[in-house]
């Protein structure tokens, strides 16, 4: 099969990866990860931000990511961004389709970021990282969100690959996985990456994570593992199942939120590549619905995209 989904439980996953093929000598890395916290929209993000970089100074990871849907390049989002960049390590932005909103372009929101480009890649202890940005303009005629990865884009993802012989990770906003979900050519961008791993002589495409979607996810499609990392603040459920979860003054507002489910806890996670023990692991961070969950609503779950207030502790072995 060239797919296979697995239980939102510990998973172990085997990955065959031929690490000598790196030019550098591979150490290991801890990466902290955070998606989809939604300043605008969530009343409580500044605290689910401070929470995630209190445990990351604990951590010490080589660098940590905002993987998009972080807040719009307004001034009363500035103290947000300042907690992000009072963080005394590296740290990286992905574009989310949200963090343009209000008619912002994607040069406006990077340039309050302080990003210098939308996409663009580095080495780090023998590993090569990606990151993409999925907000190009999908062909004509479309609406609503732009999820498109541009031939531009395309061809810099095909030059960069060729460039490394590193074991490389990819990260974008939108997911790679699924076109119907992320990004709309994401089969095509699947295309790039798989011609590598022939290329290379060993599996050299690791990996592609990503935000978005707000679930808990990870799968495989031919011989690449596709982990979509869940929003650290909510779940959207749909106008047909509002309800106000949190105060009358907090729902006046964030109206919003009604449509959602919030999670009690910030859900953020860290991966660790660990290539002396051959692991691969993304560390555990449970929380819990406020108000009724998906089984008390009647919400009918996906297997592929399930509403749940967690991110699971994922274990790929190689």
């Amino acid at each position: 099969m060239q797919r296979r989904d697995f239980l939102l439980t510990t998973a172990t996953l085997s990955i065959p990866l031929l690490f000598g093929a790196s030019i550098h000598p591979l150490k290991k890395i801890r990466i902290g990860l955070i998606a989809d916290i939604h300043k605008d929209l969530m009343y409580d993000a500044d605290a689910r931000l401070a929470n995630f970089l209190k445990a990351a100074q604990k951590r010490k990871p080589d660098f940590i990511l905002q993987m998009g849907d972080f807040c719009q390049p307004i001034p009363k989002n500035q103290n947000f961004l300042n907690l992000w960049n009072a963080h005394p390590g590296p740290k990286y932005h992905l574009l989310g389709n949200h963090d343009m909103d209000g008619g912002f372009t994607r040069q406006q929101t990077m340039n309050f970021y302080g990003m210098q480009s939308r996409y663009y890649s580095f080495d780090l202890k023998g590993f090569h990282f990606v990151f993409l940005d999925g907000n190009d303009p999908n062909p004509q005629p479309w609406s609503g969100y732009n999820r498109y990865i541009g031939a531009e884009q395309l061809e810099w993802l095909k030059a960069d690959l060729e460039k490394t012989k590193a074991p490389t990770l990819v990260f974008s906003h939108q997911t790679l996985e699924d076109p119907s979900a992320g990004v709309y050519n994401a089969k095509a961008i699947q295309a790039v990456l798989e011609a590598e791993n022939p290329k290379a002589g060993f599996p050299k495409i690791i990996a592609c994570f990503s935000g978005h979607n707000h679930t808990n996810y990870l799968t495989q499609i031919n011989g690449i593992h596709y982990c979509q990392i869940n929003s650290a603040s909510y779940r959207w459920v749909g106008e047909q199942y509002q309800r106000v979860r949190l105060s009358e003054a907090i729902d006046k507002q964030y109206p919003i939120l009604r449509s959602t489910i919030p999670y009690k806890d910030p859900l953020f996670t860290f991966l660790e590549i660990d290539p002396a023990k051959g692991l691969i692991h993304l560390e555990e961070k449970v929380s819990t619905f406020v108000g009724p969950g998906p089984a008390e609503m009647g919400i009918v779950q996906k297997g592929n995209d399930p509403i749940t207030a967690q991110i699971s502790g994922f274990v790929m072995k190689y």
